[in-house]
């Protein structure tokens, strides 16, 4: 018998390409060939995984009959979570069916599911296919539910599932982290500046204690910040002020600027001027004045300015409802767009703001970013469209402008794009540093380990509506019936705030789309089904006949 040359095609074949499949097979090791790296768990990931103490189980309730799309997202779910447990054997995983396991959906709210509803078409029949595309985290008595489908409007179906799988390892390990944490971080909301009312600000902490424990910092003399109040501060990992009204004393800036130099962060939501919706609606008209909360020395530290000009974005903007007419005695409403409700539309991949819906700003004022902060980094968040006006206050706003949003009205200009919110990190100064103030502080910090910090200059951002007394989720407009951003934006400010993992660059992946023609598909399927039904048998007989031929020329 003739010996086979190691060094020939069939030689490598069959004694370097086989047993490399077989000892990858047999050992799980995988490699990973996309570009984007796809199926490479990040430094970050591993790291919190191998932080898991107990045994951790996820349960995915995406298994049963659905399209092909959803079958994509549970084969991606899957691989990861054997990932996951390949680095620590205390995860594990199940996939359950809750339509074919008889679960209720009262016992699937009660987690936190909705189910989600899609049209079916099989042999020219119509039918419609429920689904609960979540997945379940338990461990040590706690559970979370989580989404595997990222809610964002105005994308389709692929471009939805796309986005979903790219959050997908982000998704999964943040929640794992939080479950997990054997402590966990603290959010202060500073109450004391007239800052928004327990109901309105209702939604925000709901967001806050999914992941963290948040609650009030009060001051203990009811006026003002002092040194007091240093041991419930230190206690926070990230301070938020929201829509203050009430100016700040010089001795609660020194105290706020210490927080920040000994690490803690902040969410600031600033009202510069004074104007609310409630007023013009019953009046049609109202006067926006500025409001000086004594703050424009601490942001300017930052290289921050917050300006006091109402924007209104003439491109990018909400609608609002209003009475037009009426028929029978019936009002008849009719939304129309109010460029003083700008949106906030991400224009870059900012893990901040990636892959949420457009967030809505209700008579925000502007930043501007003043430069030549040493070791500061400054990240724009939000910006106007560039077709936008600024309106100088005092001055009227008057319903009637609705009718005219591209004129110019009295005191107001073009302008280029204004910025709404920006994200600051580095290492901070003290504005102190060279100042009196600083005796007054035991243990002066003149400078700050690297820290972050949030500005939006908007109070109302972070506001849920109150509906005859009860409060709304946040980001809902129930007159125009749509769901804004605001809830993502601000979960993901505070989850940006406060990780110390750099998970969040997990949402800043990427996945390249490498989708099939749908409508080629259809015009040549039944040419490619002949094809598939073929060529098997044609390459088949070729080999046999190839064989036989062989055969015959060697024993003729």
């Amino acid at each position: 018998m003739k010996k086979i040359n190691a060094k020939s095609p069939l030689g490598i074949f069959l004694f370097a390409i086989i047993p490399l499949v077989i000892i990858l097979t047999y050992s799980g090791i995988r490699l990973d060939l996309t570009k984007e790296k796809r199926y490479t768990l990040s430094d970050s990931t591993i790291k919190v995984l191998e932080s898991v103490k107990k045994p951790l189980t996820v349960e995915v309730y995406l298994e049963g009959d659905f399209p092909a799309s959803f079958k994509q997202l549970q084969g991606e779910t899957k691989f990861m979570l054997e990932e996951f447990r390949k680095v620590n054997p205390k995860i594990d995983f199940k996939f359950i069916d809750p339509l074919k396991s008889k679960m209720s959906n009262d016992s699937l709210a009660a987690m936190g599911m909705q189910p989600s509803y899609l049209p079916d078409s099989k042999d020219g029949k119509f039918t419609q296919i429920t689904i609960f595309p979540y997945a379940v985290i338990k461990y040590d008595k706690a559970g979370v539910s989580i989404p595997l489908i990222v809610q964002q409007s105005g994308i389709d179906a692929d471009q939805q599932l796309t986005r979903s799988i790219e959050g997908l390892e982000y998704s999964l390990v943040s929640n794992i982290k939080n479950i997990a944490a054997d402590k966990r971080k603290k959010v202060g909301i500073l109450v004391n500046q007239d800052e928004l009312s327990p109901d309105e600000f209702q939604g925000f902490v709901q967001l806050a204690m999914e992941n963290y424990d948040a609650g009030p910092v009060i001051p203990k003399n009811q006026t003002e910040l002092t040194l007091e109040d240093l041991p419930l501060l230190k206690q926070m990992s990230a301070l938020v002020i929201a829509k203050p009204r009430k100016a700040f004393t010089d001795n609660e800036k020194v105290i706020l600027d210490q927080y920040i130099m000994n690490g803690g962060k902040t969410l600031w939501m600033i009202d510069a001027v004074n104007a609310e919706m409630d007023t013009l609606t019953r009046s049609k008209k109202v006067m926006p004045f500025p409001i000086d909360v004594n703050m424009t020395d601490f942001f300017f530290n930052y290289g921050l300015r917050i300006n006091t000009a109402l924007v209104k974005d003439v491109k990018k903007f909400a609608l609002l409802k209003l009475v037009t007419g009426e028929v029978s005695g019936n009002p008849q409403f009719t939304s129309l767009p109010w460029p003083y409700y700008p949106l906030g539309i991400a224009e870059d991949n900012n893990p901040i703001t990636k892959n949420i819906n457009p967030v809505k700003f209700e008579f925000p004022t502007s930043i501007d970013t003043l430069g030549g902060r040493k070791n500061i980094k400054t990240k724009v968040l939000f910006e106007s469209s560039e077709r936008t006006l600024l309106k100088q206050v005092p001055n009227y706003v008057d319903l009637k402008e609705i009718a005219s949003v591209d004129s110019l009205g009295q005191m107001e200009k073009p302008s280029t794009p204004k910025i709404f919110a920006v994200a600051l990190e580095g290492k901070f100064n003290s504005a102190y540093a060279s100042r009196i103030e600083r005796k007054s502080y035991p243990g002066f910090k003149a400078s700050s380990p690297e820290n972050k910090m949030i500005v939006i200059a908007d109070g109302d951002v972070g506001r849920n509506k109150v509906i005859k007394g009860k409060p709304l989720p946040l980001g809902v407009d129930m007159l125009t019936n749509e769901q804004f951003g605001n809830e993502q934006f601000l979960r993901n400010a505070l989850d940006y705030l406060l990780d110390d993992s750099n998970l969040m660059e997990l949402r800043n992946r990427n996945i390249e789309e490498r989708l099939l023609d749908r409508r080629r598909i259809e015009e040549e399927r039944t040419n490619w089904q002949w094809l598939n039904l073929l060529l098997p048998l044609v390459i088949i007989g070729l080999i046999g006949g190839l064989f036989f031929w062989l055969r015959k020329k060697k024993f003729g």
